[in-house]
């Protein structure tokens, strides 16, 4: 073969090269936790007056994934008709659609579900509303596993929200090795992404038993912007970091708290975070 003739065949590699691009071209999988709030409040932070905002928010951030915590099926349902190319599930921690879900949000066009289910932070994790060490409310986990529609594969995703008394330095810390027995449990080259409102500080032992084999986006992307702190409780001025992302299998290429308000107007008293994943 002929100089001319390797000369066409690079030629034709790169063009197929071109057109039909590999793993490593593939986009970041964007994820977003946000703790909404119950609509429990009245006033400027009444849902009515801020649910319009949230929408805006995550159309700005169109996050292929989002995971919800205090999320009622009222406003679950108000999101899902907003949010067009969206689907979501989860149901109550008390069972069926009462009390506040773990809803999590997906893009139909980006990721498909292959098996979705939920579990509970109590001694008993399969009894539906279950609540022991000493909790006033029972505490969840949703998850699913779900498959990337561009040929990126299949990860796991679970969403939850930890009890936030100052009294439950222990069942946070229960809650965190039940939900690391439960990833155990799955094969070890599994792709896993665990968010939510952990309720506690990175500084605490919570995070060192959740961080064990899973990073945090925050503490690992090579790009981070916003606050580090999430909870703002409607005033603009986070004093805690409790909103976390983390995960297993994947590269933090960039990590955003998200600040948008109009004027005194928040969408919740979290900051939502965003995390885009690689790999």
């Amino acid at each position: 073969m002929n100089l001319r003739h390797w000369s066409s065949v690079f030629a034709c590699v790169l063009m197929l090269g071109l057109c039909f691009p590999g793993r490593a071209a593939e986009a970041p999988l964007r994820v977003m936790t946000f703790n909404v709030r119950v609509p429990a409040d009245t006033g400027m932070n009444a849902w009515e007056n801020r649910r319009d905002l949230m929408v805006q928010v995550i159309k700005e951030q169109h996050p292929d994934l989002l995971g919800t915590q205090e999320l009622t099926e009222e406003q679950g349902e108000y999101l899902a008709a907003h949010l067009p190319g969206y689907a979501w599930f989860g149901q109550g921690r008390d069972g069926g659609t009462k009390g506040e879900h773990m809803g999590v949000f997906y893009r139909t066009d980006r990721l498909a579900v292959e098996r979705s289910g939920d579990f509970w932070l109590s001694d008993t994790p399969d009894v539906v509303g279950s609540r022991t060490w000493g909790q006033p409310f029972p505490r969840m986990v949703t998850w699913a596993r779900f498959r990337r529609r561009d040929g990126g594969g299949s990860f796991v995703y679970l969403n939850t929200h930890f009890p936030y008394r100052d009294e439950d330095v222990g069942p946070r810390m229960l809650s965190a090795k039940e939900i690391v027995q439960w990833i155990g449990k799955l094969p070890v080259d599994t792709r896993v992404i665990l968010a939510g409102d952990f309720n506690c500080a990175p500084d605490t032992t919570v995070h060192a038993a959740l961080t064990h084999d899973l990073q945090d986006a925050w503490m690992t992307a090579a790009s981070r912007s916003g606050p580090a702190k999430t909870f703002h409780n409607f005033t603009g001025n986070p004093d805690q970091r409790i909103d976390w992302i983390l995960s297993r299998g994947f590269k933090a290429i960039a990590v955003h708290t998200i600040t948008t308000h109009d004027g005194a107007r928040y969408p919740s008293d979290h900051f939502p975070v965003m995390a885009e994943l690689g790999g």
